[in-house]
Formats: structure tokens, sequence, C-alpha cells
């Protein structure tokens, strides 16, 4: 082994000063990649475990009816009145030994865009998982779609315009809406948890981030113009669609 190194030592001596700083950016370089990839492998989980409400439920600051109340999530979501399905982020127990769930919840915090946690009584609601997750890459301007932990699709996509960014952080997603044609946004849309934070409204509703296709829209696919939501091709928004349900882990960097 010594001598191997010794050998390759004295031929790197032998290259010119140019040649020597090349051959190290290219390892850092690989170096780089390999972090990188080592960092993604461990971001994307194979599953994210769910939780469907069966009932309208309080949010509560942690485990048990005696803490703070500080929400309420409904049974079913405002557009297309199909079930909540919120991740589950920690399990928990009460003074009295009943179950309860740490949860990520629809809407804003009240000073920022970005997602609420809390915790719901485990009573009536059914356990359910994704293997699904979605990234979205701001700065190269992609959408990725994970499942199992693996990346099965990338799509370029138009990112919020700087004076109206898409937020970073970790969502999900809240229902999956078919937009009639006439409609801006077609031909379909992925609302997230995510909320603008610059527009605390947006032609009435709550400032909501999606990611939707390009209807009456426009915008060229890899420019951020957007007001924060991201917009994808048609084929992308479909394929997506068909297979990405409420409760799917959206991350947003």
């Amino acid at each position: 082994m010594h001598r191997s190194l010794h050998r390759i030592n004295r031929r790197d001596h032998r290259l010119g000063p140019a040649k020597r700083s090349l051959a190290v950016v290219l390892c850092l370089l690989l170096f780089a990649a390999a972090q990188t990839a080592t960092a993604t492998a461990e971001v994307i989980p194979p599953e994210q475990e769910t939780v469907v409400l069966l009932e309208t439920h309080a949010v509560w600051s942690a485990p048990g009816a005696n803490a703070n109340r500080v929400a309420t999530v409904r049974r079913h979501r405002p557009i297309t009145r199909m079930q909540t399905v919120l991740p589950v982020l920690r399990h928990g127990t009460g003074a009295s030994g009943d179950s309860w769930l740490q949860v990520r919840l629809p809407g804003r915090t009240i000073a920022q865009g970005s997602p609420q946690t809390g915790w719901i009584s485990a009573w009536e609601t059914r356990a359910a998982s994704t293997s699904w997750h979605l990234t979205v890459d701001v700065g190269a301007r992609r959408v990725a779609a994970y499942r199992d932990g693996n990346r099965v699709r990338s799509y370029r996509a138009v990112v919020g315009k700087p004076s109206t960014p898409t937020p970073h952080g970790e969502y999900f997603v809240e229902e999956s809406v078919r937009v009639p044609g006439s409609h801006p946004g077609g031909p379909f849309a992925l609302a997230t948890s995510a909320r603008s934070n610059v527009l605390q409204e947006f032609e009435g509703g709550p400032g909501q981030i999606a990611i939707h296709g390009r209807n009456n829209l426009g915008g060229r696919l890899g420019t951020a113009v957007s007001h924060g939501c991201v917009r994808l091709g048609t084929r992308a928004i479909r394929w997506l669609s068909a297979r990405i349900g409420p409760g799917v882990p959206v991350t947003i960097f």
C-alpha cells in the first residue's frame, strides 16, 4: 500500500502546477456530488405516515386536552370536499393513556407562510401512508417526484418572481383539483399547505401555493415569473395529478 501511495505521489509531482490544480478541483467536485447524492437520499424517506380525519379535530399545543388549543382542522377540504389527510410527525400519549398524533397542518402560522404543526387525538382517524414525495428546487426551477425514496420524474417549472417568491419549507398536498378549461392554472392543480410570505390573499383566496398547469397563464418553463405558485407543462401536471393525492409531502428549497 505504501509503495502504491509513493508511486502516486511521484506521478503527481511530475504534473505541472496547472494540472495539479485541475486534479484537485475535479476531486472536490466529485466529493461534493457524492455528498449531495447522500444528502438527497437522506432527505427523501421511502414512506410517509399519514392520517385520514374521520371527523373535525381540535388541534392542541401538546398531547392531551389540558394543553392550549391552537386550531381546528375540518374533516373535509374546502375545494374538493375530499377527506383531510395530514402527514404524521410523531406519536404521543395523553395523561389518561390515550393516543395522540403530532401532524403537519394546513394553512399558515400567524407571522410566516410556513405550515403549522400541532397535536390531535388519534380518535376518529384512520392510519394511512404514502410512498410519494415531491420536491421543488426553486433555484434550478424544477419539480421532482420521488417514489419509495427514488426519483422517478423531474420537470422544468415556472416559480415565483423575486417580489413574490415561492416559499421554502416542508409542506404537503392538501387536495388535488381538476381545473375547468376556462380557468387559469389548468388542467390540474395540487393545492399545498404552503402560503405566500408576501400575499396574504390572492384573488379571494388565502395566498395558497399550488403546483398547477399553465392554461390561460403562460410563463416559459425554467423562469421565475409567477406570484409564488409553481407552474408545470400540461404533460407534467397530468402525470402528477394521476398519482399524487392529499397528504403527500412537498419539500420546497
